[in-house]
């Protein structure tokens, strides 16, 4: 029962002049800073285009983002959070996915006209929101000075302006012209989404702040919007990305190193999975580009893919295959996860166009599996025992299409053994090929430490992932409380509650 009666939540929302302006981060230190103040508060993105995504509890799919943003402001994530997930498979079409569950495969076009039922889903899910959260911050989509989408925008200002928000906006000084880049932005808005905009927010300044000042001053003059903060440079964070792969990496050279390659495919999806090894000071991870040789490693990862016959194809293009068949005869070790699991086997059958034109590719013929692409996607979290010695208990998730299904001459074991008793994964038989379909494999200390010295690193280092990441939210929580006006910002969201309140909400 309500102990008092909940106010109607705020909205307030953050928009870039660009992708990667820190959109996501931003939104995530501002949860934990509205949490700190007392707030219930809760991520959220209309439409987002990824392919890092998560499971929530309720079995559904949302960006990866959105569930480190919920993280931040302390909260379950849930399929409201990110009502529309746009999942690319190819450059003119995407699989999407509304309040979590895949509806449709379409082409750009199709879903330029679907736009208006998607609205729908994201009015109900921000609707949702604001009756049991005190805020709700929202994160836009790329940038809304794109003029050409915005007919019939769900992800920017048309979502402001339906639900009458007002709009901070970020641009990454680090990139260069970012005078220009609020500027022009500003420009290519229409009098009353300008007016939304009630602050702009500079990231990534380095150097000394009296330099910047007369810019400062004169943006502010120019385009009449105060400047609500200033962000410095924060290194060597590990948040989850939304899709942009990091390339900031720092190891600590003074100790054992496994070196680790991760080739790039044109689809690849959920390489978050390696951000804990990124994260570690002993392994040195690289990704490896189109057209590149896959360097000497100690281990080779192959990722997910939103089109695994297509990535498999690309993959033989550019000889990663006679690169992976070297690096075996040398004793090395390779890992294949979801997409990188199906592409290790002996083939992989798509009979209904599942991901792609119907068809069959054969696979590396590394493991004794066989795939078949299906309709359904596969969505749970799981928790797992690695069947190791001693055995090691992990939670992970699967998102996946496709039944794998091990060959009459399997000789190698199992890599885990799910809650519900199924084992999961595969070891081949000389112990230099493991295969799953489990994400988050590496985000747990214990389990890190086996894949790690499993590899060939020898007393490999505890380390844990969900702890860093907790670290980072407040180390970006303690940036933005130290250089964001929060006067400013207080005027949007109004005084924290007085009194806590009990009721729905979607922990």
């Amino acid at each position: 029962m309500h102990q008092t009666a909940r106010r109607h939540g705020v909205t307030i929302m953050v928009q870039g002049t660009s992708s990667d302006a820190g959109k996501s981060m931003l939104v995530a230190a501002l949860c934990r800073c509205l949490k700190q103040r007392g707030f219930r508060v809760a991520p959220f993105k209309p439409q987002n285009m990824a392919l890092n995504s998560a499971v929530t509890a309720d079995g559904g799919e949302i960006g990866r983002a959105q569930a480190v943003q919920a993280m931040a402001a302390g909260v379950a994530p849930h399929v409201d959070m990110n009502p529309v997930l746009l999942k690319p498979s190819s450059d003119t079409g995407a699989q999407v996915i509304i309040h979590g569950k895949v509806v449709a495969d379409m082409q750009a076009r199709p879903y330029h006209d679907y736009k208006t039922i998607a609205m729908q889903a994201v009015l109900a899910s921000h609707q949702r929101l604001i009756e049991a959260y005190d805020v709700v911050v929202v994160e836009g989509a790329g940038s809304p000075a794109e003029v050409n989408l915005r007919d019939r925008d769900i992800a920017n200002m048309g979502f402001a302006e339906a639900v009458d928000c007002p709009v901070l906006l970020i641009a990454d000084i680090d990139r260069g012209g970012v005078f220009a880049q609020l500027v022009g932005t500003l420009a290519l808005l229409s009098d009353s989404e300008q007016a939304r905009i009630k602050g702009m927010v500079i990231n990534k300044f380095r150097g000394d702040i009296s330099l910047l000042q007369p810019g400062l001053d004169w943006l502010e003059n120019y385009t009449g919007k105060p400047v609500t903060g200033v962000l410095p440079y924060l290194h060597n964070l590990a948040l989850a990305a939304e899709d942009a792969i990091a390339a900031e990496q720092t190891t600590d050279t003074t100790l054992p190193q496994l070196n680790v390659v991760v080739p790039v495919f044109s689809r690849i999806s959920n390489h978050t999975d390696f951000d804990a090894l990124r994260a570690h000071p002993q392994v040195n991870l690289q990704y490896i580009p189109q057209h590149a040789p896959l360097p000497a490693a100690d281990l080779i990862i192959l990722p997910g893919s939103k089109n695994v016959r297509s990535d498999l194809a690309l993959l033989r293009e550019n000889g990663w295959d006679n690169d992976i068949a070297r690096h075996l005869r040398y004793g090395g070790k390779v890992i294949g996860i979801c997409g990188g699991y199906q592409m290790l086997g002996q083939h992989i059958d798509d009979p209904d166009g599942v991901e792609d034109m119907p068809g069959g590719s054969r696979g590396l013929n590394l493991l004794p599996v066989t795939t078949v692409l299906t309709g359904h996607k596969k969505l749970t979290r799981d928790t797992a025992t690695l069947l190791a010695r001693p055995e090691i208990a992990l939670t992970g998730y699967q998102i996946h299409v496709g039944v794998s299904q091990l060959t009459d001459n399997a000789c190698g074991s199992a890599l885990c053994r799910l809650g519900t008793g199924e084992h999961e994964g595969y070891i081949s038989q000389d112990d230099q090929i493991i295969g799953s379909y489990l994400h988050g494999l590496f985000d747990h200390p214990q389990a890190l430490q086996y894949f790690l010295q499993w590899a060939g690193l020898n007393a490999p280092i505890s380390e844990s992932y969900t702890l860093q990441q907790e670290t980072d939210i407040e180390r970006l929580a303690a940036l933005c409380n130290a250089h964001l006006d929060w006067q400013a910002i207080d005027a949007l969201t109004g005084p924290p509650p007085r009194q806590v309140t009990t009721g729905d909400s979607y922990e």
